[in-house]
């Protein structure tokens, strides 16, 4: 018996009888020989960690654009914030973590730059729609490496119902969702807070009296809740008076710090950036690189501006922008002053 087979019965003496199993994973599309070592879950978190698109997310907004602090989060650390959080909770739960962990950083590898601003952006622009999740899924199933990663259904199925009424087919997808919103309410305030668009005061009083005083008590109320709410049984959840102190704070970020705050002063900027260089692009095709013009011929010039557009980091679709729009110095050869 080799080590992953080791893992896998391992897995099926410990586990909880809700948990996926790596032994039975759904598969991938394109049959592989097994790994020696690692279960299928673990190469898929391994492929997307080695991915250049999880390596973009550093440089991706998550609320800030281009903070000039270094302690503001950016779409790679609530990445693993979400990762942290949600491998918690399937560890309490007996869930596999090695599918939770995958499914949690890859999540969000189809954002676009300058965060919602910049989906918002493209949503506009693009026939099709653009929605995160679903370019999240995009990146794994074909863009990254020119042919996708080749994970297995049960990751594909958790990142591409990361957000929305559809709910994961695992528990471990499960998880993750609810992580995901557990991460960014906890870290967006905290933020919001570091950069003076909110006062600890501010917080609506009702919600902290259930969920805490701090960053880390409001986390622990939330993924005890989670943990307690969701032990042995065929779903997860919180409990009603937590999801309800939950989903209210969520919605006082939105009417205080996610729309018209002094955080989001600058997304119209963004948004034009990202239109100007979708139109521009669509208009002129051969200026993309040259594995996005082939990418052309098979799925359409405003499929592959898309695809292009939403995989640039924040910084690099701000230096795109200013290459195409403004004139650079013309530099007199040295022989015109001899």
């Amino acid at each position: 018996m080799d080590i992953r087979e080791h893992t896998e019965e391992m897995e099926k003496s410990v586990l909880s009888p809700y948990a996926c199993c790596s032994a039975d994973s759904k598969g991938r599309a394109v049959h592989e020989e097994p790994c020696q070592v690692r279960t299928v879950f673990q190469r898929d978190r391994d492929r997307i960690i080695h991915s250049k698109s999880f390596r973009r997310l550093k440089q991706k907004t998550q609320v800030f654009i281009i903070p000039a602090g270094d302690h503001y989060r950016t779409r790679l650390t609530h990445t693993l914030e979400v990762a942290q959080i949600a491998r918690t909770v399937a560890k309490a739960l007996r869930l596999n973590e090695d599918l939770t962990e995958a499914i949690a950083l890859g999540h969000d590898l189809g954002h676009t730059p300058f965060g919602h601003a910049g989906e918002f952006a493209l949503n506009q622009v693009f026939p099709g729609g653009f929605r995160h999740n679903e370019q999240s899924l995009r990146v794994v199933t074909q863009l990254e490496g020119g042919k996708g990663l080749n994970l297995t259904q049960e990751v594909q199925d958790g990142i591409l119902n990361h957000t929305g009424p559809v709910q994961p087919e695992t528990l471990e997808g499960q998880v993750v969702k609810i992580s995901d919103r557990v991460a960014y309410i906890n870290h967006d305030i905290d933020d919001a807070i570091r950069g003076g668009i909110l006062n600890e005061e501010d917080l609506p009083r009702d919600c902290i009296s259930v969920l805490g005083n701090s960053y880390r008590d409001r986390i622990n109320v939330m993924v005890m809740d989670l943990i307690q709410n969701s032990w042995e049984k065929p779903f997860i959840s919180m409990g009603a008076v937590v999801r309800e102190a939950m989903d209210r704070l969520r919605q006082f970020l939105f009417d205080n710090v996610y729309i018209g705050s002094e955080a989001k002063r600058e997304e119209e900027k963004a948004c034009h950036v990202l239109q100007y260089l979708y139109t521009f692009f669509v208009e002129n095709p051969a200026r993309l690189p040259p594995e996005y013009r082939s990418l052309c011929e098979t799925v359409g010039v405003e499929r592959t501006v898309c695809d292009y557009i939403a995989g640039m980091t924040d910084r690099y679709a701000i230096a795109t922008f200013g290459k195409l729009l403004i004139p650079s110095s013309f530099s007199i050869p040295e022989q015109v002053y001899s």
